[in-house]
């Protein structure tokens, strides 16, 4: 449900993990190297970095290296569309992949992830309600270190968010719009408007996109087959699979490989 570790603590090994958790890394002192999907990124002293649910990734912190890595589940901390809507503002928590280092002033962030700490420790009395708040306090502190940096403020809906959950949680279902729509109670020219408005593309290919980068995790971790991603993704036959997939990336799922070094 939620935990919180300083560096110090971490037992972090060569092997990418996948945790069904959103993370939030804080380094305070020093550095740490956040490997993410095939992607590295370097944390200096007051830099944070989120990472979404069912992301790889590994933490790699110099020696001496001090900071805390947060991490909770949506059922924990979404309770309405108010946190819904706040866990993914600007980006935060993107379900496209989209990590980036973001620098933080250390004044509320390391103050609040401290208390968090304590909070979990003691478990005073509501204990997780107050954790609850300190963690909608470092989202609003994040969100206004990107928009003070003069990032474009990016509010998505509920509905949308609930969209890109549910599209995850169904990989192997091959659902089309229709049936998400029917599961999240609307209509597919409501999931299109979304679609269109915070991605700038229909509903489908939102769709097409979150399978995608799915099957890049798929294929870059672990030691399934080719046709075993397929079967795990919803495809029927592996060669449709693999048309799919160099559609979306001009590669093949085996050049894909090869040139991550994987063959």
């Amino acid at each position: 449900m939620i935990d919180i570790r300083t560096f110090g603590q971490l037992q972090e090994a060569a092997t990418p993990r996948r945790v069904m958790r959103y993370v939030m890394v804080y380094c305070t002192n020093k550095q740490i190297v956040a490997h993410i999907d095939g992607n590295s990124y370097s944390l200096r002293a007051q830099d944070a970095i989120t990472i979404t649910s069912g992301q790889y990734h590994h933490l790699e912190p110099a020696p001496g290296a001090e900071g805390y890595v947060l991490e909770f589940t949506l059922d924990f901390f979404c309770k309405d569309d108010q946190d819904i809507e706040l866990i993914f503002h600007n980006g935060l928590f993107c379900h496209f992949d989209q990590n980036e280092v973001i620098a933080v002033p250390a004044t509320v962030m390391q103050e609040q992830l401290a208390l968090i700490r304590s909070e979990l420790t003691t478990q005073p009395y509501q204990y997780l309600t107050s954790i609850h708040s300190r963690i909608v306090l470092l989202l609003v502190t994040i969100n206004r270190a990107k928009v003070d940096r003069g990032d474009e403020i990016w509010k998505p809906s509920a509905l949308f968010l609930r969209f890109l959950e549910a599209v995850r949680h169904h990989f192997g279902h091959d659902y089309n719009v229709a049936e998400f729509a029917r599961m999240l109670q609307t209509t597919e020219a409501k999931l299109n408007e979304q679609a269109r408005l915070h991605a700038g593309k229909t509903a489908q290919n939102v769709i097409y996109g979150l399978v995608t980068a799915e099957a890049k995790r798929l294929l870059l971790y672990g030691d399934l087959t080719i046709k075993e991603v397929a079967y795990k993704l919803g495809f029927n036959d592996p060669y449709y699979f693999s048309n799919f997939f160099k559609k979306q990336t001009q590669v093949s799922p085996k050049h894909f490989r090869e040139v991550n070094g994987l063959s």
